[in-house]
């Protein structure tokens, strides 16, 4: 193999960059170059030390810019969709990830969470990045937008589907910081939609959470009357607050919520 096999590769990589691309899979420079797979992985660990590429999967590669030489990777929103569907994996960006692009200002998490067709890939957890899967057995296309970024476009949960993976997985955030996230992605959530979900959704208990921190610690009307209406046509039963706690404590009457918990945002 001569020196100027390498140089090819490197000259294809910045196609790829012109291109408008940060990442490749390792089959493409197989097809595309007549070289063995041993001298194709070596010349790349070559531009791995040099901090030119970086191995985010088995067989998945971006394209490190000057940019963020000195991180040493790519933020995952620049991968994402050409790693999901290198794995032929529906996905979206969703809960605190979600909620810091929809405009939530307290949420800017140093994991990057993504919800996954069931079942979830691997985690991605080392030093120079965080990117945690979520499963799901149905995506609801219904919940799903699309946000731009430099390298094209990005799966999103509207601001609504967010509300409702949040409280999903109380257990994994808590009833406080769900409560701060409410409070600031309210304004960008319409009545409409949320009902929509509520009724994909069909989860009652969730709905009475929601609609009850929407209305007596948000203070928003239209949203959480929506809710209301939902759950009045098919009837309330008791629901914890936090499904963590013992089931002790004052009842709302209205949502029918044990409040087994204090809340307590961080706004």
């Amino acid at each position: 193999m001569t020196n100027n096999k390498y140089e090819y590769i490197e000259t294809y990589l910045d196609t790829i960059r012109a291109k408008g691309r940060y990442s490749f899979p390792l089959e493409e420079l197989l097809n595309e170059f007549q070289v063995s797979y041993q001298a194709l992985v070596q010349r790349l660990y070559h531009l791995k030390q040099k901090k030119k590429i970086a191995q985010i999967r088995q067989g998945f590669y971006v394209i490190i810019p000057p940019e963020y030489s000195a991180l040493g990777t790519l933020p995952p929103d620049l991968f994402i969709d050409a790693m999901m569907k290198y794995l032929d994996k529906e996905y979206y960006v969703g809960l605190l990830s979600a909620s810091a692009l929809h405009g939530a200002a307290h949420q800017q998490p140093t994991t990057f969470f993504v919800m996954s067709k069931y079942p979830a890939p691997r985690n991605i957890s080392n030093k120079k990045m965080k990117v945690r899967f979520f499963s799901k057995q149905n995506i609801i296309a219904e919940g799903i937008i699309q946000k731009k970024t430099p390298a094209g476009r990005i799966y999103v949960s509207s601001p609504e589907l967010t509300a409702f993976d949040l409280l999903d997985n109380i257990n994994q955030f808590g009833i406080n910081r769900i409560t701060t996230i409410l409070m600031e992605l309210y304004e960008v959530m319409l009545p409409s939609k949320l009902l929509k979900i509520a009724k994909i959704i069909d989860n009652k208990a969730n709905i009475q959470r929601m609609g009850f921190i929407l209305e007596t610690i948000v203070g928003e009307e239209k949203l959480s009357t929506a809710l209301y209406d939902i759950i009045h046509k098919t009837g309330f039963t008791k629901v914890a607050l936090s499904p963590l706690k013992k089931k002790a404590g004052e009842l709302n009457e209205k949502w029918k919520i044990i409040i087994n918990e204090p809340i307590e945002p961080d706004l």
